[in-house]
């Protein structure tokens, strides 16, 4: 996600008894049935139909985490009233043990068990990343007749007879209202309109596609061989998935421009959900990836224009997850222990290398020029300045569930991305530009893949028998060690340096924070503040302190969408059309005229020695 949760290795020895417990049940299957037609209190009734047990004191858990994610959620306390019952409708007695367990201590009498499951949207306390509460993506919506986010980690749990039996295929049937559409990457064999039914070989199947009901709103495409499906749930039908597929087409298309052969998807599902921020509703914005799927939570309120972008950034950075960890891990994702999780030392490669990607191939395919690519890691260096920088990144990254590494976990996507570019830098230097870190991410796609994981303790032998021994320095010394990374040296080695640069500022802010406007208390209008010195976008247009601005382009806005108008004056251009109506003396009037910017100077990076200018051009358009 735009935060990962990687997890435990088995001991060596429980493998034995694992292979032949999952042998024995492989053709038994776990059936569940998730009923969204009845819908009780923001609750729904799953039913669980277990494989025949060949013991007693059976435990069914649900996950304390999942991939992807990085806390404790403790999926089993949005669990209510579970129940076992044998094939004439007894009751059996069961005991719930801790907050993800029930034991069934008459497991071989088991024949169904039934719970409800309760929605976690309508209830995030800290805006989706409180203590209690779990991250949007990852979390429930159950709302009756109208949408439901099926994350199925927190419908379905597992089975554990001595070891967990995650291996076991699961048999998913869903019902739901008629004018719903499921949308996933699973594949529906059942083709009514009110029945889907799914089938997995395993467990993480299962967890690993997300399903959104919802009224249909999707659009497909084709990528160079792979069938993107994007749906999104706008619930006053303010985005539609015609009117954000552009911006989403263009970035995956030049997402698999950039990557090339390393991705062989042939399904990918973008599930978007918009949140009605003035409901009791999801808080916690972002995304989580998976497999074949992204699951993306943003509020609804956001323009299209600055809704595309966030797609843009986020969705890229999870679709290159499919690179790392999906397709390249350690064991501790492989054999991933959903209750007792285990972290793995390489978050800089799993998150850093991803978000490094994200933002390299926008430069690479032309969707953001170089000094916009420089201000990005600038910003990134400034942020990981403020967390702890002689932390070791493999000891932070194995204890990101324990304070006080979890408190630093956020330089994953700060210093992690400096690591990639640092890494990237450093095999274009040595290649003479022929090469650079995608090629090693290839490399360890082919050696290790989706089903071989690789051990955490291996890993930068490997990168250094695939490089150079500059890199594996560079690993031992800055990821493993406590060294802060001198990052004006690797810029030095494209020809980048630090100086002052000019950057266009905000036009309704004076310095970056302070603004030129306010907003009138009795009426919500806004208004641009008196006795200020404004800038030049307003002096050209001759607005004054103390008019009221009604509407910029023909749109209105107030106190209830002035985030608006700031996000979309983001995109303005110089030499942009624009008009402004205002009330100036209680007297309305329209202003037009062209936009001009005003420019802030700041300390950033650029392309200097034009000695290097060749290899810079390796490494950002390679």
């Amino acid at each position: 996600m735009k935060r990962l949760i990687l997890s435990a290795i088995f001991a060596f020895s429980a493998f034995g008894y694992s292979a032949n417990a999952q042998k024995k049940a492989a053709t038994q299957e776990v059936k569940v049935t998730i009923d969204l037609n009845h819908v009780q209190n923001d609750k729904v009734m799953v039913t669980v139909i277990p494989p025949a047990f060949s013991g007693n004191n059976i435990v069914y858990h649900f996950p304390k985490t999942v991939p992807g994610t990085y806390s404790a959620d403790n999926y089993g306390k949005l669990v209510e009233n579970l129940k076992a019952y044998d094939k004439s409708g007894k009751e059996l007695v069961t005991s719930k043990t801790d907050d993800n367990s029930w034991s069934l201590p008459n497991a071989k009498s088991v024949a169904k068990i039934t719970y409800w499951i309760n929605d976690t949207y309508d209830s995030e306390k800290g805006r989706g990343f409180g203590k209690d509460d779990i991250f949007s993506p990852a979390g429930v919506n159950i709302l009756e007749a109208k949408s439901f986010m099926v994350n199925n980690h927190a419908f379905v749990g597992f089975f554990e007879d001595k070891i967990a039996l995650t291996e076991i295929p699961y048999n998913l049937t869903i019902l739901h209202p008629a004018g719903l559409f499921g949308a996933t990457s699973l594949i529906d064999t059942d083709k009514s309109d009110t029945v889907d039914n799914f089938k997995t070989n395993r467990y993480f199947g299962l967890t690993d596609n997300p399903i959104m009901y919802a009224k249909p709103d999707y659009e497909t495409f084709m990528v160079d061989g792979m069938e993107i499906l994007f749906s999104v749930y706008s619930p006053n039908g303010i985005h539609t998935a015609k009117s954000l597929l552009p911006d989403l087409e263009k970035t995956m298309r030049a997402q698999k421009a950039f990557m090339g052969s390393i991705n062989a998807n042939k399904r990918y599902t973008v599930l978007l959900y918009l949140s009605d921020v003035k409901k009791n509703d999801a808080q916690g914005f972002g995304a989580l990836e998976h497999h074949t799927s992204t699951t993306v939570v943003f509020p609804e309120a956001m323009p299209t224009e600055a809704l595309g972008e966030q797609i843009k950034d986020v969705v890229s950075h999870e679709f290159f997850h499919t690179v790392t960890p999906l397709s390249i891990h350690s064991k501790e994702i492989q054999y991933f222990d959903y209750s007792n999780p285990k972290m793995s030392e390489h978050l800089w490669m799993y998150e850093g290398v991803t978000e490094y990607f994200a933002n390299l191939f926008q430069v690479n395919q032309g969707l953001i020029d170089a000094d916009e690519f420089y201000e990005r890691m600038s910003g990134k260096i400034t942020n990981s300045a403020n967390l702890n920088d002689t932390m070791p990144f493999t000891e932070m990254s194995k204890n990101v569930l324990n304070p006080p590494y979890k408190e630093q976990y956020l330089n994953v996507y700060e210093k992690g991305a400096l690591i990639g570019m640092c890494i990237d830098i450093i095999i274009r230097e040595k290649s003479n530009g022929e090469r650079g870190i995608l090629d090693l991410m290839k490399k360890l796609s082919q050696e290790y893949g989706m089903e071989k994981p690789f051990d955490d303790s291996e890993l930068f032998a490997k990168v250094t028998e695939l490089t150079y021994p500059e890199v594996g320095e560079f690993l031992n010394t800055y990821v493993a060690g406590k060294t802060p990374i001198p990052y004006d040296v690797y810029f030095a080695k494209v020809g980048v340096t630090k100086g002052k640069i000019q950057v266009p500022g905000n036009p309704f802010l004076k310095d970056m924070t302070t603004p030129f406007v306010t907003i009138n208390p009795k009426t919500k209008e806004i208004l641009i503040i008196p006795n200020l010195e404004l800038n030049d976008f307003m002096k050209t247009l001759g607005l004054k302190g103390g008019d009221t601005i009604l509407a910029v382009n023909d749109k209105a806005y107030n106190l209830d969408n002035i985030y608006d108008l700031i996000m979309e004056s983001q995109n303005w251009k110089a030499d942009d059309a624009i008009s402004v109506k205002i009330k100036r003396d209680d007297k309305e009037q329209t202003v037009k005229g062209k936009v001009k910017l005003s420019f802030n100077e700041i300390e950033g990076y650029q392309l200097t020695d034009t000695s290097k200018e060749k290899l810079n051009n390796a490494w950002l358009k390679g």
